[in-house]
């Protein structure tokens, strides 16, 4: 059935719904992987926004319940270039379509993606609204211009766990970490239980003597969706954490969540890094990795204090990677080792953060 995708600036996409009947709204931004779709739409990140796949073909490996980075599908939509007509893998339990309206999303295709990726390019990421059901252009547009934005927004805590729950080690229990869940991924969880960590996972609006009282060795403060400065209780919370000097580590909105607590500021980006190909620098060895990144937030390196220092740089357009504190136990990027989607070049900063324990509490 036909389908519309109408922005808040007035431009307007048509193609064809592959899933039921549908409207729904979002930021709409675009992804450059060339595969991990299933991770991409599970990843609680993308909580608020319209993902469009610049790769043109979706679907044709499947779905399967192994590879789902949270208990549901977080992101708003799906747009893409053309839904495989079969999905062919023997890990494949059931079809992209099918997953879709299982879980009530709404997703587009026939629809000309690259046009899409640079008119966000060159305008930049903006509300959204994608329907079968109003296809009038000016009712959709208005839609858009009326929908929720993402800026000041705490989305975090819509995406977090209710209460704590624990994730224990695999085999011998080396070390207690507590997890402030602002959108985790359930492979950052893996990685840690196969290192030996019990992992303690808190809501991110969580009271901080209530993460305190666990005592753990290690702090980690996970990725998530949205703005970075709506979510006033979690800053509070990071603050209390590092005032600790435990060892911490941020991946992505934990990273910015660090900066914001340290004292530092954030801005929104014209359209954000999606994907699993951005390269990035460490600072502190020179080496280049690449990496899997999803933001539209980032930390301004110049508003961070003196005691404050960048330690990685994307390449492609210069931004803060990752920053450490020069006296405090405490280091976080902007981009995603546990590589869900991705490359596994920065697989080795959990094996820092293991390390930073296991120095600290020798």
């Amino acid at each position: 059935m036909k389908a519309c995708i109408a922005l808040e600036d007035g431009k307007v996409f048509e193609g064809e719904s592959f899933t039921d009947e549908g409207e729904t709204t979002g930021e709409l931004v675009f992804n450059t992987a060339m595969t991990g779709y299933q991770e991409i739409l599970t990843d609680p990140s993308y909580h608020g926004q319209i993902v469009t796949m610049t790769y043109p073909l979706i679907g044709n490996y499947g779905i399967n319940a192994a590879d789902a980075e949270s208990y549901k599908p977080h992101a708003a939509g799906l747009v893409i270039g053309e839904c495989s007509r079969i999905a062919s893998n023997y890990r494949s339990e059931i079809s992209l379509p099918e997953y879709m309206k299982q879980n009530g999303m709404f997703g587009v295709h026939h629809v000309d993606t690259r046009a899409i990726t640079f008119h966000i390019r060159s305008k930049g990421a903006m509300k959204c609204v994608m329907s079968s059901i109003d296809l009038d252009p000016d009712s959709l547009v208005a839609k858009a211009k009326a929908s929720a934005g993402l800026v000041g927004r705490d989305l975090a805590t819509e995406v977090s766990v209710p209460e704590a729950k624990e994730w224990p080690a695999e085999g011998e229990a080396r070390f207690k970490v507590a997890a402030i869940d602002c959108g985790i991924k359930i492979n950052q969880l893996r990685i840690l239980n196969a290192m030996g960590c019990t992992v303690r996972v808190f809501p991110a609006n969580a009271v901080a003597g209530d993460v305190l009282a666990a005592r753990p060795d290690g702090f980690f403060i996970s990725n998530g969706p949205g703005d970075p400065e709506g979510a006033k209780d979690s800053i509070a919370l990071v603050k209390a954490i590092l005032d600790q000097n435990v060892p911490t580590f941020g991946i992505c909105f934990g990273h910015q969540l660090i900066g914001l607590a340290l004292g530092g500021k954030t801005y929104k980006m014209k359209f954000g890094h999606r994907g699993a190909n951005h390269p990035i620098k460490n600072l502190l060895t020179g080496r280049i990795e690449i990496t899997s990144q999803n933001h539209g937030f980032c930390v301004d390196p110049d508003s961070l204090p003196e005691e404050v220092e960048m330690t990685h740089r994307n390449l492609n357009d210069n931004t803060c990677a990752g920053l450490r504190h020069k006296t405090k136990p405490v280091f976080s990027v902007q981009y995603h080792p546990e590589a869900a989607p991705g490359p596994h070049d920065s697989r080795y900063l959990f094996q820092q953060f293991l390390d930073l324990m296991a120095g600290v509490h020798a």
